[in-house]
Order: structure tokens, then C-alpha cells, then sequence
């Protein structure tokens, strides 16, 4: 057999199983996984260059990222903030802001809208704060993705918008991981998830919505008695466990309605045993049954 024969001869690839994880396919390590599984933050990219007037913002929310120049950022009843240094400006939801600028040196900005995934009810975007400032120069690990992003936003390279868009999209992930490592939030889920026991538990709902839940298994997850559990869990997060669990599902429920998934498949994907069961919750939470969406 020549040696082309022998590079060419069918092989047997021998597989072998993974070392078995606890609790099956609910043992995740990435404690935004399951949050952005199910509710993914976007951003689309509306200016590029050098702003040389007074702009108010409005209707959406918003990220905005200062290459250079004096910038003014005023918001209703908030003390004025002069921005002078490449800094990231962070708008979770829709909050009026403007922009003042000198007309003859004006600013150099990239800005896009946003939005977290989902509406109401959307962990990420109840946990961000109204506004999140990010000078670059105390963020040393945000600068590697906002040069290659300005890079892209004055270059008008071929492909310029969907490498601007995906890039913010990143940006967005960035800040959001940044809020949880930082403690910047002290309730709601991104402040839980900064939390090493909360964040199991929380994770193992984020990841398995369909599982049935237990306040005794969270806890046990959690590694905390199930007493302690509960009132660590309401202390840091607002709400019980299981009253997050439902509330969880419904925002999962309402995405995979709102793209014409059916009734009785979205009940099975959130957890209910029957579509009658889980039109109950849904109406009850949402004022409205699930066939309506």
C-alpha cells in the first residue's frame, strides 16, 4: 500500500464521553448564557463623524461612543457632565438626553439605538442603571473593541454598517458584563448574578426554564438552606425564586409567541404541562391572553 493509500484509508474515530457534569445539561459556568440565549441586546449604528450642533435624543435607548473632543451631556433635572477623553456612554432605556457641542471644534462620535431583547420584564434591562459612563482610559479592556469600532465608523470600508452594528452589539455584552463583575448594581438579577451562590441558582434558571423548580433544589444549587436561601434571594433580587422563575419563563414565552411559535410548544418550552396551565400564568401576568401576541 503506498503512503497516498494509507493517508486515504478509511478511519475509525473513537469517541470519548465527557467526564458526566452535575445535574445534566443545567450545570452551566457562563452566568449570562442563559439570559442572552433568550433575550439578545442589538444595536443599529445611526451616526458616524463629527457632530457640530446642539442634538437631543430621544425614543430608544441609546450607546454612544466620544473619540475625541469637548462634549456637554445634559439631561432633564441631572447635573451637566462635560465629557473631554474618549469615554462610552451608555443609554439602557429610553431616557431624553442632548448633546452640546462647540460649533466650530465640534466632536468626533460613533452612536447607535439599542435595544436588550425582549421588553418588559427583560432581566438585562431591569438591571442596568439609567446611564452607564465608561472613560476608556479606566476601562483599559473596552479599548481593544471601541479602536477597532472608530477604525470602521471613519474608514467607509465596504460592509462599514453591519461591522459597525456587530461591533456595538459586542460593546453591549461588554457593559453588561462589566456591570456584574463591577458590583455597579446592587438589586435585580445582574446584582444576583455578581453573587457566586445566587448566580448558580440563578443560572440553572436562566439555562433550564422548563425544569420544574423547587424552592428546595435552587437552594440546594445555591449550596444555602432553603430558609436562607429565600431571603438572600428577595433581599438581593426583589422578588422570590419562584416569582422570578415565572416571570423568566413569561419573558421567554412572549418572544417565542411574538414569532408565531404555538401555544401549546411554548407552554412545553417555559416549563407548563398543559397550554391551559400556562394561558392562565400568561394572561395573569400579562393582562392578556397568550394567543393575543
Amino acid at each position: 500500500m503506498t503512503d497516498y493509500e494509507r493517508l486515504m484509508e478509511p478511519k475509525t474515530l473513537q469517541i470519548v464521553p465527557d467526564a458526566p457534569q452535575p445535574d445534566g445539561d443545567y450545570a452551566s459556568s457562563d452566568t449570562l448564557a442563559g439570559l442572552f440565549a433568550h433575550v439578545t441586546p442589538s444595536a443599529r449604528t445611526f451616526f458616524t463623524g463629527t457632530l457640530c450642533e446642539t442634538v437631543r435624543f430621544a425614543g430608544a435607548g441609546h450607546l454612544h461612543l466620544l473619540k475625541q473632543g469637548v462634549l456637554t451631556l445634559t439631561r432633564n433635572h441631572e447635573p451637566v457632565l462635560v465629557l473631554t477623553e474618549p469615554t462610552l456612554i451608555f443609554f439602557p432605556r429610553d431616557l431624553v438626553h442632548s448633546f452640546v457641542v462647540d460649533a466650530q471644534q465640534g466632536c468626533d462620535l460613533a452612536c447607535a439605538t439599542v435595544e436588550l431583547g425582549g421588553a418588559e420584564g427583560n432581566p438585562i434591562g431591569q438591571g442596568l442603571p439609567d446611564m452607564v459612563i465608561l472613560p476608556l482610559a479606566a476601562h483599559p479592556a473596552l479599548a481593544p473593541v471601541c479602536d477597532l469600532l472608530l477604525a470602521e465608523a471613519f474608514a467607509r470600508n465596504p460592509g462599514r454598517q453591519a461591522a459597525l452594528d456587530r461591533l456595538f452589539d459586542y460593546l453591549l455584552i461588554l457593559i453588561v458584563r462589566h456591570v456584574v463583575h463591577s458590583g455597579a448594581v446592587t438589586t435585580g438579577v445582574l446584582a444576583g448574578l455578581a453573587d457566586p451562590r445566587l448566580a448558580r441558582a440563578l443560572t440553572a434558571m436562566h439555562d433550564a426554564p422548563q425544569k420544574p423548580w423547587t424552592l428546595e433544589a435552587l437552594a440546594e444549587r445555591a449550596g444555602m438552606s432553603r430558609t436562607r436561601f429565600a431571603e438572600h434571594f428577595r433581599q438581593h433580587i426583589g422578588r422570590t425564586p419562584l416569582e422570578h422563575l415565572t416571570a423568566w419563563r413569561m419573558t421567554i414565552a412572549r418572544g417565542l409567541l411574538s414569532r408565531g411559535k404555538p401555544v401549546q410548544s411554548v407552554a412545553a418550552q417555559v416549563g407548563y404541562t398543559s397550554a391551559a396551565a400556562f394561558s392562565r400564568v400568561f394572561s395573569r401576568i400579562e393582562g392578556r391572553p397568550p394567543r393575543s401576541i
